[in-house]
């Protein structure tokens, strides 16, 4: 299916590019492999995921939602829209309540269950897979086609790729850096290397200690990251504060990530969302990995002097 949707991301079959109302029919193929028909583009929208939130006004399509679950808090304005739930457990009558001609999900994080139950009501059901920074200027294309705001997304979408392009140029030759990501402490949980924040590691000459797991969120051992020896130890946590449990690694002073004092935190809002600012992040991360680079020659240098003398 994943080669299907990259060879054919925008299957559009009858589609008006502009943003200026008209009411032609659309067809789109989501990333789950529905074909979604719409008589014309949505003015009422429901988002069923913060990320996805944060991206249909990047395509430049706020003004159309209606509602929203919670935690989706950027940009300001989003702050102001009706409820519907949590993007794991929304509330279908609230929902139905609202009149929407489209609800935006999110295939990993929605339970499935509850789709399938807004379909059977009737809703119009378009879900997003963004696991490859790529994806979220795709997506983004996507909104501004349902929505009937192409000329809007396009130029975000644009802006989107070259910056992504420009980093992957600037650190395509680094030398890489070990990285272990952690998710959560209790169970122990990093990403696979189809997880999105695994790209963005990737992206800044980062490698993921944990990219041979083919899930989202595996979830490891102590012992098998001491086994490992990150150089790096990243985290982000739930909130805006940095997570308690990244400075428990510390007792594990014989790990090069904690002997060469390489534990950092990004902001969850800004490597966990799958939204423009997941560059803003990777700004972040990649200058981690710089820092990194800089102490590791300086040790080696130091390592090579004293070996000479």
């Amino acid at each position: 299916m994943k080669t299907l949707l990259a060879t054919f991301p925008l299957l559009i079959l009858i589609l008006c590019p502009t943003a200026t109302g008209a009411t032609s029919p659309v067809t789109l193929v989501d990333d789950a492999g529905y074909t979604l028909k719409l008589d014309s583009p949505a003015k009422r929208i429901v988002s069923l995921a913060p990320h996805v939130t944060e991206l249909v006004y990047a395509a430049g399509a706020g003004s159309r939602l209606v509602g929203a679950v919670q935690y989706s808090t950027y940009p300001e304005a989003a702050k102001k829209l009706p409820l519907v739930g949590g993007y794991t457990r929304f509330d279908a009558e609230t929902i139905l309540s609202l009149k929407p001609d489209l609800v935006i999900g999110w295939v990993s994080g929605n339970p499935k269950e509850q789709v399938e139950r807004l379909r059977q009501l009737g809703l119009k059901i378009f879900l997003t897979q963004p696991d490859q920074i790529d994806d979220v200027a795709r997506n983004i294309d996507q909104i501004g086609i349902l929505a009937g705001t192409s000329a809007i997304a396009r130029t975000e979408s644009a802006r989107f790729r070259n910056r992504h392009k420009t980093m992957a140029i600037r650190y395509a030759t680094q030398p890489p850096v070990r990285v272990f990501y952690q998710v959560w402490k209790n169970p122990l949980m990093t990403i696979g290397g189809q997880q999105i924040i695994s790209n963005v590691l990737t992206l800044c000459g980062g490698k993921n200690i944990f990219a041979q797991f083919g899930t989202l969120a595996p979830r490891v051992t102590e012992e098998a990251v001491l086994a490992e020896n990150p150089e790096v130890i990243i985290a982000s946590g739930m909130d805006e504060s940095r997570p308690e449990w990244l400075e428990d690694w510390r007792r594990w002073a014989s790990m090069t990530a904690v002997s060469r004092n390489n534990l950092f935190y990004i902001p969850p809002e800004l490597i966990q969302r799958h939204t423009p600012r997941l560059l803003d992040g990777a700004e972040k991360v990649c200058q981690y990995l710089e820092q990194v680079r800089r102490t590791s020659s300086a040790i080696s240098g130091l390592t090579e002097g004293r070996l000479g003398d």
